[in-house]
């Protein structure tokens, strides 16, 4: 009780995200490695549209409490909910690029909004 009292926001949200994927069965993110396929799940910290070698490309951050992750859909400029705030659940081949762990066009699942 005291722990939770004394804890940050943000480090209370991280204790729920990591919570939430031991319940879904996913993997951490921070314990992924190149070329492993895995399914994660969080929540979407920031979403982008960036070109990749002339091709659009929707980028988006997706954080579950242990580490972060890219999202990219290539081809794409943008997603029907696929927004900050949204939890998903993606799932694909992890790769890395520039030191981060990026998903390349995975295939994801939308979560409901708040507590539904």
């Amino acid at each position: 009780m005291i722990d939770r009292l004394s804890s940050s926001q943000e480090d209370l949200e991280s204790e729920e995200l990591r919570e939430d994927t031991e319940t879904t069965g996913c993997t951490r993110i921070g314990d992924c490695h190149d070329r492993q396929i895995v399914t994660v799940t969080g929540t979407l910290r920031t979403v982008t549209l960036r070109p990749r070698a002339g091709v659009p490309a929707l980028e988006a951050e997706l954080f579950d409490g242990s580490a972060a992750l890219d999202v990219v859909w290539l081809g794409r400029r943008s997603i029907v909910g696929i927004e900050p705030g949204r939890k998903l659940i993606a799932s694909g081949r992890i790769s890395m690029s520039r030191g981060r762990r990026v998903l390349f066009n995975p295939k994801y699942e939308l979560r409901p909004l708040g507590r539904e």
